[in-house]
């Protein structure tokens, strides 16, 4: 009878605290919403003031819509628009590393998870190593690679050392590994397939959700990478947007005060909407493919 009578009073006293732990996860979550949204409505917003209302107004106030325009033309004078020309690179660029390291770290994962070659523990062992590795480490050899193979100051350089992809191929490993069964694989080679048909006609067509994830943070990755490019392009026609920037800003007193006066109008609006040209990309790319992330991210995770 005593436990018939306190059961209530149990389930109420936990009920009372999982709303007060919602209460608390709630707050958290809002509060970090803030301190994330907060910095890039103050980037969207400031390319449309002046530079006296960037520091003068309210941050989050909204200027004139001219202002972007006249944000962007200030930018374009920059040695004769070549802004333009670093835009279009870093599109190029990505366009063909998202493609390029996307379909090798598939292939090379479906090989670790399903093929028999041999010493596959071997290769698995060393994409993990690949990934420990910090990509400054291997700056002096890949510069004397690229620079034997005469593609240094080459967009080709850049597109084939940033497709290296060890997470990419870790992680169709494991999508591989946990999502298709291995009878599936025995039963087709039972039938004739070879390794590149399990692929292509198997493998590949229930890697939808996989080929959305490895392509988001191939280009996430990549787009505002600036280190790799800065050591193998000298012209600066074949500046990655980044890397343009920074080189812009350099050159003007917004941002390094020993430059000293220049005739280039480049102030506080002209930096935010720069800004903005390199982030806007990634949140559009990310809300777009929201929902394909999530659903890479738990497939395998479930069985049936």
């Amino acid at each position: 009878m005593k436990s018939t009578v306190d059961t209530p009073k149990k389930k109420k006293k936990l009920v009372q605290e999982n709303r007060v732990g919602m209460f608390f996860v709630n707050s958290w979550l809002i509060f970090f919403a803030l301190i994330s949204l907060v910095p890039m409505a103050w980037l969207l917003l400031a390319p449309s003031k002046t530079d006296d209302q960037v520091t003068g107004n309210a941050p989050l106030s909204f200027g004139n819509i001219k202002g972007y325009l006249n944000a962007w033309n200030n930018l374009r004078f920059f040695d004769n628009g070549v802004i333009e020309k670093w835009v279009i690179n870093s599109v190029v660029f990505n366009i063909a590393i998202v493609i390029i390291a996307t379909a090798t770290a598939s292939l090379a994962g479906f090989v670790l998870s399903a093929s028999r070659i041999r010493f596959k523990r071997v290769f698995l062992i060393s994409t993990l190593i690949m990934m420990l590795i910090p990509p400054v480490a291997l700056v002096v050899p890949l510069f004397v690679l690229m620079d034997k193979v005469g593609l240094v100051d080459n967009p080709l350089s850049v597109i084939l050392i940033s497709s290296l992809y060890p997470f990419g191929t870790f992680l169709s490993y494991i999508y591989y590994s946990t999502t298709i069964p291995a009878e599936l694989y025995e039963s087709a080679r039972l039938d004739g397939c070879t390794d590149w048909q399990l692929y292509s006609r198997i493998a590949f067509p229930l890697s939808g959700a996989l080929i959305s994830l490895l392509a988001f943070f191939a280009f996430i990755g990549n787009w505002a990478n600036y280190f790799m490019p800065y050591v193998l392009l000298y012209s600066s026609e074949n500046y990655t947007l980044p890397l343009g920037l920074g080189f812009l800003f350099n050159s003007t007193p917004a941002i390094n005060p020993g430059v000293g006066a220049t005739s280039v109008p480049i102030y506080k609006p002209e930096i935010a909407l720069a800004g903005v040209l390199v982030a806007l990309p990634i949140l559009i790319v990310f809300l777009l493919s929201q929902r394909r992330l999530v659903k890479g991210m738990l497939a395998g995770s479930i069985k049936e």
